[in-house]
């Protein structure tokens, strides 16, 4: 695969019908193929109280897909810090390390129900379609979210009783402290984190805006990836704001950025958008905080019930998902890597049939591969 780079996020869907430990067998699968067909990394999020995910741990899950790999970097996209210490995050990933030196990715981000922090001078946020024709929506909001008890009870399954979440930016410094063994307390006593200490992983922010995700990316000089597939409204601020507060590192000369989208191919957009059916269902069942409900089939996606209100809900999702055939979604693709200035692009699928989720990507990496460099922004 020439060109910009593709990479694969996954959630570990569990679809109707499904059970977790299918679902971890299918991610599992899923990553010797998407290695098999030249992707260059494989990611997996953290979400927790999800009937529909069985993503609930990144480096369990890294840990036996690492196994099952050779060739293909993994890593967490990502991490949560706001519900685990510094020292415990490299621990984990150290361990991985020891058996599979070179191939991590640590992707860090903020843990959920806490709002990002306003960009400082941010100008009026760009709504419409980027003159090289990328959908940007209106922004949505999660405050609803944020007093939802659903939330509240996440936070509190999740952390220590009477524990307050350590500063974003100072845990990240920790982070990087530990891993090149100069860790040490405002009293400096200093800290070993064996293993992790040394360890070769490639540290990454993920974040959704250009608020204090990208500001602590930007002055660390690390690489950055920004979510166009969960925030799409705000996700040429948030490159931006990374690339606005850059300063060159020891590992990062220039900035590098990574950029999310939801992708559905099939062998024409007929049979793509019918794959695609639900989609939407499942991301109002987040969006409403009910917790993802397992992928529905194209069939029970249209049985259930749906709403103007559904359809406002989620339409900022919906409308920026790239669906179709191998031509159609890498045009979008192309839309995306030119707004963005994006070094490489990460792709997340969900189907009901894990055998058109493997061939989405298959067919995409083809049409990917055959196109080379994609065409300017």
């Amino acid at each position: 695969m020439s060109g910009i780079p593709l990479g694969v996020l996954d959630l570990v869907p569990i679809t109707s019908g499904s059970t977790a430990a299918e679902a971890l067998h299918r991610s599992i699968d899923l990553a010797r193929q998407a290695e098999r067909f030249g992707y260059a990394r494989y990611w997996f999020a953290e979400h927790h109280l999800n009937p529909g995910v069985a993503g609930t741990s990144p480096a369990v899950l890294l840990a036996l897909t690492a196994s099952a790999t050779s060739t293909i970097r993994i890593g967490s996209g990502a991490v949560q810090l706001g519900h685990r210490t510094a020292l415990s995050t490299v621990e984990e990933f150290g361990l991985i390390d020891a058996l599979h030196p070179g191939r991590l990715d640590l992707g860090l981000g903020r843990s959920a129900g806490r709002p990002p922090r306003p960009a400082e001078g941010a100008a009026e946020p760009f709504v419409g379609y980027t003159p090289n024709g990328l959908l940007i929506p209106p922004r949505f909001s999660f405050a609803h979210l944020l007093g939802h008890p659903r939330v509240a009870l996440q936070q509190k399954l999740l952390n220590l009783p009477g524990a307050t979440a350590q500063d974003y930016g100072e845990q990240v410094d920790d982070v990087l402290a530990l891993l090149r063994g100069e860790y040490r307390s405002p009293e400096g006593i200093g800290a070993r984190a064996v293993p992790g200490e040394g360890a070769d992983v490639q540290v990454w922010i993920l974040g959704s805006s250009g608020g204090q995700s990208a500001d602590t990316a930007g002055r660390g000089g690390l690489r950055f990836a920004g979510n166009y597939h969960v925030s799409p409204g705000s996700v040429l601020e948030a490159v931006e704001g990374y690339r606005a507060a850059f300063k060159p590192s020891a590992d990062l000369e220039r900035p590098y950025v990574s950029v999310s989208a939801d992708v559905v191919v099939a062998e024409d957009d007929a049979s793509a958008r019918e794959l695609a059916e639900g989609y939407g269902p499942w991301v109002r069942s987040i969006r409403t905080a009910e917790g993802a409900i397992a992928y529905p089939s194209p069939d029970e996606a249209r049985a259930l019930p749906w709403t103007e209100a559904d359809r406002a809900l989620v339409a900022d999702r919906v409308d920026t998902r790239f669906v179709g055939s191998p031509r159609t979604v890498a045009d979008h693709l192309e839309r995306l890597a030119g707004a963005t200035g994006a070094d490489e692009l990460l792709i997340t699928t969900i189907t009901h049939d894990h055998a058109a989720r493997v061939r989405s990507y298959e067919l995409l990496a083809r049409e990917w591969g055959r196109r080379g460099t994609p065409a300017e922004g």
